[in-house]
C-alpha cells in the first residue's frame, strides 16, 4: 500500500484508538470497518460514516476481510490469548485475498520495569505484569501467523494515550486529578492523534515482522505533567496522595510499577514519522486551545 492509495481499512476492536484510525481512513478517501459486540457502539459508529459489525457475526467478518487493504487490531488480549488473532484467522485463510498490512496494537508493557532506563524495540522483553505478559505472547502469536500465512505484520508499541476526553485536563476540570510522588518514577506518553499517523506512516512503508515504538521524545515524571496541566488552566493543584492510599487502583499502582524511557528513532528512521506532539506541554496545549475553539 502506498500512502497515494485510499486505504480500505478493517478494525478490529472499534474503541477510542480505533474509532481515530477509522475516521483518518474516511478522511484520506478511503473507507473503514469496525467491530464491536455493543450495539449502541455500533450505532454510534455508523452515525459518523464508519462502517460497523459484530466480531461474532462470521459472514459480516468475513465480508470485512475479503474486501480490507489494511487490518488494524485494537482488542486488548483475553487469558487464552489476542481475540482478534481467534475471529481473524479463520476468515483471513478463507477469503483467499491477502491485505497488505496488519498492524498489532500492543503496549510498552512488554519491557517491564526499567529503573528509568531506557527501551527500544530490540531490547529484551521482561512483562513484570499479567496484562504485559499477555501482550507478549499475543505479539509472537500474530508475528508467527504471519510467517504461516505469509501476511505483512507490524506490531506497535504504545504507552499511556492521551487526547480530547481523556487526559489530565479532563481530571482536573471534572475534579477527579490526583498527584502521586514516586522519586525517579519516569515515563513517555503519545497523543492518539500522533498514534494514527504512525499507523498510515507504516501503512505507506510496510515491513514484515517489524516493531515500532510510537511515543513522544520527552519522557517526564507523571507529577510534573498533573502539576503542568494545573498551572496550564488556571487550576488549583489537586490533592496529593500516597500510591498505598486506598483510594489508588489496581490498575494505577501497576502503572507505576515501571519506570522506563522510550526511544521513537526507529519509527522515525523508518516510516519517516514524527509526532505532532513532541512533549507533553505541546499535546495540552493543543487540547486547550481546541477547548476553547
Amino acid at each position: 500500500m502506498t500512502a497515494s492509495v485510499a486505504p480500505s481499512l478493517l478494525v478490529f476492536g472499534g474503541g477510542w484508538l480505533g474509532r481515530a484510525a477509522g475516521l483518518e481512513a474516511l478522511r484520506r478517501g478511503g473507507r473503514a470497518v469496525l467491530t464491536s459486540r455493543d450495539a449502541d457502539r455500533r450505532a454510534a459508529l455508523s452515525a459518523e460514516g464508519l462502517g460497523a459489525i459484530d466480531p461474532d457475526e462470521a459472514a459480516a467478518l468475513a465480508a470485512a476481510v475479503a474486501g480490507a487493504s489494511a487490518i488494524l487490531i485494537c482488542a486488548p488480549p483475553l487469558p487464552e490469548g489476542c481475540p482478534g488473532l481467534k475471529a481473524l484467522s479463520p476468515a483471513l485463510t478463507a477469503s483467499g485475498t491477502w491485505p497488505d498490512w496488519i498492524g498489532y496494537v500492543s503496549s510498552t508493557a512488554v519491557y517491564g520495569d526499567r529503573g528509568g532506563g531506557w527501551a527500544l524495540e530490540d531490547s529484551e522483553l521482561n512483562a513484570a505484569s499479567l496484562e504485559g505478559a499477555r501482550r507478549v505472547r499475543a505479539e509472537r502469536d500474530w508475528l508467527d501467523a504471519g510467517q504461516g500465512m505469509g501476511l505483512t505484520v507490524q506490531l506497535f508499541r504504545l504507552p499511556a494515550l492521551y487526547g480530547p476526553g481523556r487526559s489530565p485536563l479532563d481530571r482536573l476540570r471534572d475534579g477527579t486529578a490526583r498527584i502521586v510522588r514516586k522519586p525517579g518514577q519516569v515515563f513517555n506518553r503519545v497523543h492518539v492523534d500522533d498514534v494514527v499517523s504512525g499507523l498510515f506512516a507504516s501503512m505507506a512503508r510496510p515491513r514484515p515482522g517489524a516493531a515500532y515504538i510510537l511515543c513522544d521524545d520527552e519522557p517526564a515524571p507523571a507529577d510534573v505533567v498533573m502539576e503542568g496541566a494545573a498551572r496550564r488552566l488556571g487550576l488549583p493543584m489537586p490533592p496529593e496522595i500516597d500510591l498505598d492510599d486506598p483510594s489508588v487502583s489496581d490498575a494505577m499502582r501497576r502503572f507505576y510499577r515501571d519506570s522506563k524511557r522510550l526511544s521513537n528513532a526507529k519509527a522515525k528512521a523508518e516510516l519517516g514519522w514524527r509526532p505532532r506532539y513532541p512533549s507533553w506541554r505541546d499535546g495540552l496545549q493543543a487540547l486547550i486551545r481546541e477547548g476553547e475553539a
